[in-house]
């Protein structure tokens, strides 16, 4: 009994610590939540809607701490949900085998970690004219992928936004908040139509990360070093990447 309490204090701790980190960039974290998941033995079966109803807490009140500080650009926004949201929804209602799921998961994990270890270019200041269309099809693409494995997106969207130029960090930070939100939301929708399960503990871990969730969220506007975290953190999603990879 003890040894189970120390280990659900573990994960709630860690669970903190991935909801400050990943709000401080404007991200709702379900990649790290299903990192966690993995490495503590949660069941592929809790971990989508577990992971999605997570993130629209994070990633709503990251929004909120961007877009009351300007960042926000709806323009640029509009695009990628008229596409992302209707297919968040449809990937969320496809039944995907456990063992490809964690394939799938694998990859996303080694993703957030270059993510995590190759930081934007901050200092990055022209804005290129986005492409609508373009936009509207990367928006579909994730927001499929979204539902399909119970991400946001915004782990790969926020690299695209700066790479093509689009949005400098604060505003990528902003639309990827209010994008993976919504899609988080439209994968819940997709869920509940279909044999949808929540873990038993998800309340006490609602909790937990949404006062991480605030706390990481308005330091994204300091000048607060989080680079030791940000390493120890792509750590953990490594060693989860690796586990889904091993364990099969």
């Amino acid at each position: 009994m003890l040894v189970f309490m120390e280990f659900n204090i573990l994960f709630l701790f860690a669970l903190f610590i991935v909801a400050f980190m990943y709000a401080s960039v404007g991200h709702g974290g379900a990649s790290g939540y299903l990192a966690l998941m993995a490495l503590f033995g949660v069941s592929t079966i809790f971990m989508r809607a577990s992971a999605l109803t997570l993130n629209l807490f994070v990633a709503g009140v990251s929004f909120y701490a961007y877009y009351k500080s300007g960042y926000f650009k709806i323009k640029l926004l509009l695009p990628f949900i008229i596409g992302s949201i209707p297919m968040a929804f449809i990937g969320a209602r496809i039944f995907i085998d456990p063992q490809l799921f964690k394939y799938i998961l694998g990859v996303f994990l080694i993703v957030a970690v270059a993510r995590m270890v190759y930081p934007p270019n901050k200092n990055q200041q022209q804005i290129i004219p986005f492409n609508f269309i373009i936009a509207l099809i990367i928006g579909a693409l994730l927001g499929f992928l979204s539902g399909l494995i119970g991400i946001g997106g915004g782990i790969i969207l926020s690299p695209i936004l700066l790479l093509m130029g689009w949005a400098n960090v604060k505003e990528t930070a902003a639309i990827s908040a209010i994008f993976i939100f919504l899609n988080s939301a439209a994968g819940i929708f997709g869920l509940l139509t279909t044999d949808i399960s929540f873990s038993p503990q998800l309340l006490t871990w609602v909790i937990v990360a949404l006062v991480g969730g605030i706390l990481g969220a308005y330091s994204g506007s300091y000048k607060f070093s989080l680079v030791r975290l940000r390493y120890v953190l792509a750590f953990v999603l490594l060693l989860a990447s690796i586990k889904l990879f091993w364990i099969l």
